[in-house]
């Protein structure tokens, strides 16, 4: 039996934790909950970049820039539909906003304190700030310690995030989410029991997660350091 909510229980093979960062799942695995990684991402982006955002849009190429100094930076990331994804970085406080006084709805402010934070910082890289057609988003990124892993557990097992949130300096979380899917489906078909597939599977996933979450952490503390721009570059070049 496995309680799916207060009130309701019920019979199943496989329970499969693929409910996120604040997985509920894990808690029967795993005592590991997110920590803060010390940065905080203030999300915005540019609609109809090519047209309404051409130096924007120039400057952010057709994938993902960064330009990351002194523990902040930005990250604009091109996505479809015209679309670019601006990730304002700061290595502050989890709650620096409410330190600040600041109502992260409050766009005016919100804007007033990252170009003060941003004061000095080329007015190119700026308009990522000011010319936002979104609005501002705090997020604050969190990361299971490294490494995660948990003992065998009969009927149960975990995938995506639940079993290894890391930062985004990953570039990974999604595409492993997927392909952890893949691999624990293709594992129930390969094998006579639930439990040998995930078995089989685990030992696939586990060291896997653990060396890209490595990855992440190194790549985050990197790119928000005092020398960020130096060891970014030293982090790329050794994992590609």
């Amino acid at each position: 039996d496995y309680e799916v909510d207060a009130h309701i229980t019920t019979d199943v093979d496989l329970v499969i934790g693929a409910d996120g960062a604040w997985s509920r799942v894990r808690r029967a695995l795993s005592d590991a909950t997110p920590r803060y990684t010390g940065v905080t991402f203030v999300e915005t982006g540019l609609d109809e970049a090519d047209t309404r955002h051409p130096a924007l849009a120039e400057l952010t190429g057709n994938g993902t820039m960064m330009a990351l100094d002194d523990n902040q930076g930005f990250v604009a990331q091109r996505n479809s539909g015209g679309h670019i994804r601006v990730y304002v970085g700061m290595r502050v406080d989890e709650e620096w906003h409410r330190h600040a006084g600041l109502d992260p709805a409050d766009t005016t402010a919100v804007r007033a304190a990252l170009l003060d934070r941003f004061r000095g910082w080329s007015p190119e890289l700026l308009g990522f700030i000011t010319d936002t057609d979104t609005g501002y988003t705090n997020r604050p990124l969190y990361a299971l310690p490294v490494p995660h892993t948990w003992a065998p557990t009969p009927g149960l097992t975990l995938l995506g995030d639940a079993a290894h949130l890391m930062s985004p300096f990953s570039g990974m979380g999604a595409n492993l989410a997927m392909l952890d899917g893949a691999d624990l489906a293709q594992a129930l078909v390969d094998h006579p029991t639930v439990d040998q597939a995930v078995t089989a599977y685990e030992k696939v996933l586990l060291p896997r997660s653990i060396e890209a979450a490595e990855g992440a952490a190194e790549g985050i503390e990197g790119a928000f350091a005092p020398d960020s721009a130096e060891q970014t570059l030293a982090h790329m070049t050794r994992h590609h």
